[in-house]
């Protein structure tokens, strides 16, 4: 086995490692988002406030909301990975001219 397949094969260990043990400590933890705590914690501080800036539309369930988060991300990690990869093949046509 090769230095590089090695190397890939612990990054992929290690980034799966990273994305289940937080479920796996914290079995019994609540999912919420730093949206709802912030709001909690802002209405502890100051019950009295009120928003100065109102959503102009509000996702009809927190699944959709959550559809959306993810479609964002994937629109962006898409941008990027294609922004990469064209900067890659430009530099590989100038080193071949």
């Amino acid at each position: 086995m090769s230095k590089k397949t090695k190397t890939n094969l612990i990054l992929i260990v290690l980034a799966i490692a990273i994305t289940v043990l937080p479920f796996i400590i914290n079995a019994n933890a609540p999912y919420e988002g730093a949206d709802g705590q912030a709001e909690e914690l802002i209405t502890e501080i100051n019950p009295d406030y009120e928003p100065w800036v109102q959503s102009l539309w509000e996702p009809p369930s927190g699944e959709v909301e959550s559809l959306l988060f993810a479609l964002q991300a994937s629109i962006g990690t898409g941008a990027l990975a294609y922004y990469f990869g064209y900067r890659k093949g430009k530099k590989k046509s100038v080193s071949k001219s």
